[in-house]
């Protein structure tokens, strides 16, 4: 796994760098190593199964390493379970210079509904957030966080405008307020409001009211596509 985040594209630019330590400091850090290392322990059957699933069902690594933009501007390898196909980005490339309709919602958002590269697996580990499991390893690591604002690629940073210096005070999280408050059904202005309100008001007992939050919101799938 070390490998895999070595080999992953890491050129984006450092955007900022702080001396002072990350949103929820010591206390916030003990917690995400303790609940990390206990949900690994306790998912591992659950990890290989979905090892060996995506692995069988479409040629490729099991593993996925996206450049996202840290704390402070530094780009880290963000783990997930692989759901597209290998050339994705020769799909998607294709897909947006013949479908308009789909660009614009790209540049809006960069999600899309109906993304022509995602695998019959991969739209059901992404159903469930299946797929962000891996990230418990950033989190040992010290990329990531239990919770903060979900992880953004370099271009996104601009869609927060003024408040960008607010999502680089933080470590990303796996899960956070956007992803229970609507995550892809609200607009990208909603989501960078809910992570200043979150880093802004950060409180441990904020942090468990969201982690319970959570679980409803994977299983109803809400904003997940």
């Amino acid at each position: 796994m070390r490998d895999l985040a070595k080999s992953a594209h890491l050129d984006s630019p450092r955007v900022l760098s702080y001396g002072t330590p990350p949103v929820g400091g010591t206390l916030k850090r003990a917690f995400d190593v303790v609940a990390a290392s206990l949900g690994i322990v306790a998912l591992l059957p659950l990890f290989l199964f979905l090892v060996a699933l995506v692995k069988i069902t479409d040629p490729g690594p099991a593993f996925y390493g996206h450049a996202r933009i840290g704390r402070g501007g530094r780009s880290f390898a963000c783990l997930k379970f692989r759901t597209m196909m290998v050339n994705g980005d020769e799909v998607l490339a294709a897909h947006l210079r013949d479908n308009p309709a789909a660009r614009d919602e790209w540049l809006a958002t960069r999600k899309l509904r109906n993304d022509p590269r995602v695998t019959r697996v991969g739209h059901v580990l992404r159903k469930l957030s299946l797929d962000e499991l891996p990230q418990l390893l950033n989190i040992l690591q010290g990329d990531m966080s239990i919770v903060g604002p979900r992880p953004v690629v370099h271009a996104e940073l601009e869609h927060y405008g003024p408040f960008a210096d607010c999502y680089l005070k933080s470590r990303p999280g796996l899960t956070g307020l956007w992803q229970v408050s609507g995550r892809s059904d609200v607009s990208y202005e909603a989501r960078v409001a809910f992570d200043r309100q979150y880093i802004e008001n950060w409180s441990l007992a904020g942090d468990l009211r969201i982690i319970l939050l959570t679980v409803p919101a994977v299983c109803l799938s809400r904003g997940s596509y």
